[in-house]
């Protein structure tokens, strides 16, 4: 696993030079500008509103990144020639795959964790008397993006061992669309009963093969208070669960498409 962990470190020094920290910055300037502004609102539509804000930046963002970090590191690889070098030394291929994952991954969660610190403390300064359980609520929701941004990661890195940057981004996008907004849609045509049954059997196709990445979206709880996860713990365990098992599908497929690859 030596050279897995390599690869990663290799990977996450490679996307800081790539300057995508700067979205890091960019995301802290926009929260910092538009949050006083909230204060024009009653108090508790106030919260509402920048609790909403804040965790839609942070969840949008982490997708774009998860998206931009993944889609090209295979290509560039193969570009600029460097994966010849590295696959020459005592590397095989699935062990490169992996480690471009992890690193991905690890710079995805450096930057998750720079924006979440940053959200708490936009919305302490604005919300001056938010409570400690609204505010470790809020610190929760990013755990499970942060899954959800790996597991969209490994749609990624699976479509880029067999297709071009651009289409994967908007394969990786697409995917991550349909498992986000039109998962509930396909639900109910495969629960309809007067539909036809080719409908329903497409609707449960896809679900079967897209993520669900709409469960994952837990910030419901922390912007309506009214909304509760029953068993939240064992909810969560559930996500991670889930999200490691398709993961692990994910990068299997790949590392096997990838293996049978020329480059």
């Amino acid at each position: 696993m030596h050279a897995v962990f390599a690869i990663a470190r290799t990977t996450i020094g490679e996307a800081i030079r790539r300057r995508v920290l700067l979205v890091i910055l960019l995301i802290a300037l926009l929260l910092l500008v538009v949050a006083p502004g909230m204060n024009v609102l009653t108090a508790r539509q106030s919260q509402t509103v920048l609790t909403s804000l804040i965790l839609g930046v942070l969840q949008l963002s982490s997708a774009v990144i998860a998206i931009v970090l993944t889609v090209y590191m295979l290509p560039n690889e193969v570009e600029r020639r460097t994966i010849y070098t590295i696959l020459s030394k005592p590397v095989l291929r699935w062990q490169f795959l992996l480690g471009k994952y992890l690193g991905a991954v690890g710079a995805l969660g450096l930057m998750m964790a720079m924006m979440t610190g940053t959200m708490i403390l936009v919305f302490a300064l604005v919300q001056r008397g938010a409570s400690t359980d609204l505010l470790t609520g809020l610190a929760r929701v990013p755990i499970m993006f942060f899954v959800q941004m790996c597991l969209l990661a490994a749609v990624a890195v699976f479509f880029s061992t067999f297709v071009q940057p651009v289409v994967n981004f908007f394969l990786s996008g697409g995917v991550y669309l349909v498992g986000t907004v039109f998962g509930s849609l396909f639900s109910t045509i495969s629960e309809n009963q007067n539909l036809p049954m080719v409908a329903k059997i497409g609707s449960n196709l896809i679900m079967w093969l897209v993520p669900n990445f709409a469960q994952y979206n837990v910030q419901n709880s922390v912007i309506n208070q009214g909304s509760v996860i029953v068993s939240e713990q064992v909810y969560y365990a559930q996500m991670v669960i889930y999200g490691i098992v398709y993961i692990s599908i994910l990068l299997l497929a790949g590392m096997l498409i990838f293996d049978r690859r020329e480059v």
